[in-house]
């Protein structure tokens, strides 16, 4: 018989069936009568600054950079200069400098939506049913030009990797009401296009301990690798092992004091042990009735994909996950909102998969009650130009200095549009909107003044918004 101490912390790991470092047995343990309740548990339910109007969050990240002026801001005088030369343009502001050609006009028609009338393009026929419910954020701008950057800089609120993301600030200040589910999880584009520019990175929790990063889901097989027990273990024998493995690491952590990293690998094994019964539960959409599955595209071929994670992240959010994110589109061009080429087949294209299920999400969402305290929002690392790129079919090129995003529930106020972009949509020109802005503006409605919402690191204090941001006041309720 091998002796205990013989046993790796890795080999307690794989056997566990708990292997992936950003999940999480201490209270299960507490609650097995194993060790006594643990107070420092990081991701136990908080409060915030004040009471914020959401609790949950559901970013529908449209990768790759919708055009605004193709989508939700409508521009009649682009139409008007179609073909014509934009005099004084910088070239280098999209990526592509050599291949610019002239002025625009966008290839979908606009049509009035709502009680509030908004000009919405015609490739959301069903999310355009929904625009009572949103606010419209159309002067926004960034610091980047690049995917990557840009990525980094909506997620973490600088350009660059190593920070911590939205999600992971939201679950560091607010903690989990799940305690067998992870607190953020993340869904990528299951349709063989990749992650999006910077991978990982843009769900990472950076300098803040690892148990608030987000849990990625694999778009195919397991969700998540590793969470089935091994099928030669019992439930009492896995318990035994994770017993013992908790008091070697108790051990092993007294020679590492204020180690957090190593804390928070301690701290995810309740959550995995727990994640084994309820996260298959969870995650099986053919739990949910037809007439539901119908609502969201689920049969659909075009949309089948994204339906599927848009059911998810309501159940995801129905048992206490505090944040979800999905990804549409990979790693950019013609696989992600990236229309260099041929604009219209490709925002066509991913708006024809997205339409039916996001729309069907916040029906769903508000027939349930759930809209009211759970924040939507759909938006992207940057805009496009409203000039034509020269290709075969004429795309767009990148555009920092404008784009659109909406929110939708959480306390926002519906049938808004706040900010202005000029009259072609090439920047924005009245009550501009910086990332650090939206950013302070979520935080604000999930319970955070987002100048004191701040992690110790290096001897400085750090924010999500850096030295800026402030709260977009007039989109909120």
């Amino acid at each position: 018989m091998i002796h205990s101490d013989q046993y790796t912390r890795r080999h307690w790991l794989q056997t566990a069936g708990a292997g992936f470092g950003s999940l999480g047995l201490t209270s299960l343990l507490a609650q097995e009568g194993l060790l006594g309740a643990d107070p420092a548990d990081p991701l136990a339910a908080k409060k915030g600054h004040f009471n914020g109007k959401a609790k949950s969050v559901i970013w529908l990240f449209v990768n790759g950079g919708p055009s605004q002026v193709d989508t939700w801001d409508y521009k009649p005088e682009l139409e008007k200069m179609d073909g014509k030369e934009l005099a004084g343009f910088d070239k280098n502001t999209g990526f592509f400098a050599n291949a610019v050609g002239p002025l625009m006009k966008s290839p979908f028609e606009f049509t009035p939506r709502g009680q509030c009338g908004k000009m919405v393009s015609s490739i959301f026929p069903k999310l355009g049913e929904h625009v009572d419910k949103m606010a419209f954020i159309h002067s926004g701008h960034t610091e980047s030009n690049n995917h990557s950057p840009a990525l980094f800089m909506m997620n973490t609120g600088q350009p660059r990797m190593g920070l911590p993301c939205v999600g992971s600030w939201a679950t560091y200040g607010l903690g989990s009401v799940s305690s067998d589910l992870p607190a953020f999880v993340v869904m990528s584009d299951p349709l063989d296009r990749g992650l999006p520019k910077g991978s990982a990175a843009n769900w990472g929790a950076g300098f803040l301990p690892s148990v608030y990063q987000g849990t990625w889901l694999r778009p195919k097989g397991d969700a998540i690798e590793n969470l089935n027990r091994p099928a030669h273990m019992s439930d009492a024998q896995q318990l035994r092992q994770l017993a013992l493995l908790k008091k070697l690491n108790g051990q092993h952590i007294k020679t590492r004091p204020g180690d957090a990293e190593l804390e928070a690998r301690i701290k995810s094994f309740e959550l995995a042990y727990r994640m084994q019964t309820a996260a298959p539960e969870a995650f099986d959409v053919n739990r949910e009735p037809d007439h539901v599955k119908k609502l969201y595209g689920v049969g659909d071929k075009r949309c089948d994909h994204i339906a599927r994670q848009c059911i998810t992240a309501r159940r995801m959010i129905e048992r206490g996950v505090r944040f979800v994110q999905i990804y549409s589109g990979g790693m950019a061009n013609q696989r992600s909102w990236d229309g260099h080429n041929d604009i219209k087949g490709n925002h066509s294209q991913f708006a024809g998969e997205t339409d039916t299920p996001i729309a069907g999400l916040l029906t769903d969402l508000d027939q349930r009650g759930l809209l009211e305290d759970t924040l939507v929002i759909w938006g992207g690392e940057f805009g496009r130009l409203p000039l034509s790129q020269k290709a075969a079919k004429p795309g767009r090129d990148h555009n920092p200095h404008c784009f659109t995003t909406w929110m939708a529930g959480g306390g926002i106020k519906g049938g808004v549009s706040y900010g202005e972009s000029d009259e072609i949509g090439h920047h924005a020109v009245v009550d501009k909107a910086h990332v650090n802005d939206i950013h302070a503006t979520i935080l604000h409605q999930l319970g955070f003044d987002h100048e004191k919402l701040t992690h110790n690191y290096n001897g400085r204090r750090f924010r999500l918004t850096d030295v800026g941001g402030k709260v977009i006041k007039p989109i909120i309720a």
